[in-house]
């Protein structure tokens, strides 16, 4: 048993181990043997082999070993009781069905009363096992928070070990991400204020799980997110925006998000907490799908209104999410970026101003265009640009759609024409020259269209003879007039 415990230490052993038939049943019947040594290395490796893959802890399921480990947990020493929580973690890990088998023989209240162990380590293994139970869907999660688990675990947080407050706040994180019920049944016993006493813990790995936790409490509502908010964790968050680790700054940067997304106000607080400039510098330091949940806060916060989308402006978001959109190569990324700039640039002509002059809109159109490009990206692409093109009437930004864009979009690039021109006698010149009414004679139109009538109202900006003149086959005309003529 000690050898198979070490062997399966290495994943290249594993499958020699199972084929030789030495799991289930063989490890099984070692068990119930009543010296405490071999149980525990039997139950090591177990744990090591159903670890490893799903087909293993299937085996551990059909061999009936499960209620004898949780038979164990209540009666054994604690080097037993943390291996055979190994193993019951083990198990579940792998999915809802196996999770559900570990339920099923009655592991949770065995668990539950681990959590009240003197020794940190079983409190640690038993913590471990409820989250990789917890995580995977509501009812799991609903299974654990009634066997009592939830007080323990706040409990578990309060403790001084270290290893144990992550394993205990990222089984908190499990339970109260599936629904707004399950993570007010977290709040409920406190949870907030112990979590939000540790934003500035020393430890890189602890900061992960409390910002998961606060991000899975946060997303569900405005009242859960203002009770996040509530804790005082702004502005001594923001400084863990620049912490070494890179998913202690992704979940900062997450539970920002969360929270930024309900509401104006919300979003208000965080933009005078200096949080919107802070995840601005983040996004320049930052490379890669770290960036995601940053821009996403942008978006978020610019969508509640023109104020808070001109503060995103201010802060010089614009040009840092353009960054983003050349350098992401990944399509989900990019299509957050365009999602993000058409709710900065939807408001005003001086918010689409500010989006366009970075040279936003070509891109866009670019990624709309790209037949490579997911049915995501185009679709979010191309509804930014609609939108920000609505409230466009910066026209050098313009122009250059009028070359490149397909008759849905140009429709739009044409009625902001028709809409400023009538009124500026610069731009007005400035379209002839810069060849912008020659391109626009050259639009075929459906007659009665909308683009067509966008069309006859920048006609009727120019006398006739000039529309004339630029219109194509216009030089044709003259020379058939030089042929016809007859000098007298």
């Amino acid at each position: 048993v000690q050898t198979i415990a070490e062997l399966a230490t290495r994943p290249q052993n594993i499958e020699t181990l199972q084929n030789a038939g030495k799991l289930g049943l063989g490890l099984g019947r070692d068990l119930d043997k009543s010296f405490p040594t071999v149980p525990q290395t039997t139950a090591l490796a177990l744990g090591r082999l159903a670890n490893y893959n799903d087909d293993l802890a299937e085996a551990v399921v059909k061999g009936d070993i499960l209620p004898q480990l949780v038979y164990s947990l209540t009666e054994q020493n604690r080097f037993y009781k943390k291996a055979a929580a190994f193993v019951l973690r083990a198990v579940a890990k792998h999915s809802p069905a196996l999770a559900q088998a570990v339920v099923d023989c009655g592991a949770l209240d065995a668990l539950v009363i681990c959590l009240e162990e003197f020794d940190p380590g079983v409190k640690e293994a038993a913590a471990w096992a409820l989250g990789y139970i917890a995580r995977h869907n509501a009812h799991l999660s609903q299974a654990v928070v009634d066997a009592g688990a939830v007080p323990l675990l706040v409990l578990c947080i309060q403790e001084p070990e270290v290893a144990l407050k992550r394993i205990a706040a990222s089984a908190l994180s499990d339970i109260a991400k599936h629904s707004p019920e399950l993570a007010q049944t977290v709040v409920d016993t406190g949870a907030i204020a112990h979590l939000a006493q540790m934003i500035l813990n020393p430890d890189a790995k602890l900061k992960r799980q409390v910002f998961s936790a606060l991000s899975q409490i946060s997303k569900h509502s405005v009242d859960l997110a203002e009770m996040v908010v509530e804790a005082e964790i702004f502005p001594a968050v923001l400084a863990c925006l620049r912490d070494p680790d890179e998913y202690v700054r992704k979940n900062v940067t997450t539970l920002m998000r969360e929270i930024t997304k309900h509401t104006p106000e919300l979003s208000l607080m965080i933009v005078n907490a200096g949080g919107v400039a802070a995840v601005i510098d983040y996004l320049g330091d930052s490379r890669g799908n770290v960036r995601l949940p940053g821009i996403m806060m942008l978006g978020y916060v610019a969508a509640h209104s023109e104020n808070l989308a001109m503060a995103v402006i201010v802060s010089k978001g614009v040009p840092q999410l353009a960054i983003c959109l050349s350098e992401e190569p990944e399509e989900h990324i990019k299509a957050a970026t365009a999602w993000a700039f058409g709710q900065i640039g939807r408001h005003t002509p001086e918010h689409a101003r500010a989006v366009s002059t970075a040279n936003v809109l070509p891109k866009l159109l670019a990624l709309y265009m790209n037949t490579d490009s997911s049915e995501d990206l185009q679709v979010k692409a191309k509804k930014a640009l609609k939108s920000i093109l609505q409230k466009c009437t910066y026209l050098p930004a313009l122009e250059p759609l009028l070359y490149e864009a397909p008759s849905n979009i140009l429709k739009h690039v044409v009625c902001q024409f028709s809409k400023v021109l009538p009124h500026d006698s610069k731009a007005r010149r400035l379209f002839v020259t810069s060849g912008g009414l020659k391109k626009v004679q050259e639009i075929k139109a459906d007659p009665g269209s909308a683009l067509q009538e966008y069309i006859n109202s920048i006609n009727n900006c120019y006398p006739e003879e000039i529309v004339r003149y630029y219109s194509p086959g216009y030089s044709e005309t003259l020379l058939a007039r030089v042929e016809k003529y007859q000098p007298v």
